[in-house]
């Protein structure tokens, strides 16, 4: 997603430099014209506006909190933008460490996926400062569609979290309904033109139905890196004293599917885990 939403930016005429902690990954972009820092510190210490996605919070918190890392290197007036999905928490403490140096920071999580972040057509969800976020919206609006201000430091992160219970219950249904289909013997892909119209029509089912269908596995969004957002969404609750047990079941599933080796699969992969339950093969 990164490479996709760095192409952006570039293509409507803006000066990259970009990082990555694996260097083989720069190759896409240098090719698209970004030039390339050897280090966090030096990236940090040459540009205006930082954007950040990783994997996990401890990455963020790496990457923004360590003695070598972004707020320790990046010049005052500076503004930070973590894309990555991470805990509410953290992208308070980045915004607090932020301000004693004098930088700005925004918790701008995204939803859309590999074909969203291909297509510029993201939706982010910002944290922060509405007069910070004013100053990056020409940035964000070259990457997504929806850019919405949700509020203060880690709005952003906790409206992700919204976004993540939503497709959690939408892939457990997604995956029932596709089992009941195949077991009751009907022609799924006509099936899914009846129903993808209707009420239950949603972007999971126009999208990654088709590809379950064709028994298309590849990550658009890691299960391994879902589960860590649901395993958000349930500390969150644990905090709040929130119960969602539909959350909490779709988390258990997933596990489950990391547990039979799909962790690096796509979230449609659930249909694995689930499939087992009836003792049944998905189709190959």
């Amino acid at each position: 997603m990164g490479a996709s939403m760095c192409g952006h930016l570039l293509k409507h005429g803006y000066t990259v430099t970009a990082f990555n902690r694996s260097p083989e990954k720069l190759e896409s972009v240098r090719a698209l014209g970004a030039q390339t820092a050897s280090s966090i510190a030096e990236l940090a210490s040459q540009c205006q506006v930082i954007f950040t996605i990783v994997g996990f919070p401890k990455d963020v918190r790496q990457v923004y909190l360590d003695t070598d890392g972004i707020v320790s290197h990046a010049q005052p007036g500076s503004i930070l933008v973590d894309m990555t999905t991470s805990q509410p928490s953290l992208a308070i403490e980045i915004a607090q460490a932020a301000k004693e140096r004098k930088l700005d920071a925004l918790d701008a999580p995204v939803s859309g996926g590999d074909i969203g972040a291909k297509e510029a057509r993201l939706s982010i969800m910002v944290g922060g400062e509405s007069s910070v976020m004013t100053h990056v919206q020409p940035l964000f609006e070259c990457m997504g569609k929806t850019i919405v201000h949700q509020g203060g430091p880690g709005a952003g992160q906790h409206t992700k979290m919204v976004n993540q219970t939503l497709i959690a219950s939408y892939m457990v249904g997604i995956s029932e309904a596709l089992l009941y289909a195949h077991k009751a013997g009907l022609d799924i892909n006509t099936v899914l033109q009846s129903v993808s119209s209707g009420a239950a029509g949603s972007w999971s089912l126009t999208n990654l139905a088709p590809r379950i269908v064709k028994n298309d596995f590849a990550p658009g969004f890691f299960v391994d890196h879902f589960v860590k957002d649901m395993g958000i969404v349930l500390d969150e609750c644990r905090r709040m004293q929130l119960a969602l047990p539909g959350i909490a079941l779709a988390h258990q599933l997933y596990v489950a599917l990391q547990a039979q080796g799909g962790g690096q699969c796509g979230t449609q992969a659930l249909i694995k885990a689930l499939s087992t339950l009836s003792h049944l093969d998905w189709p190959k």
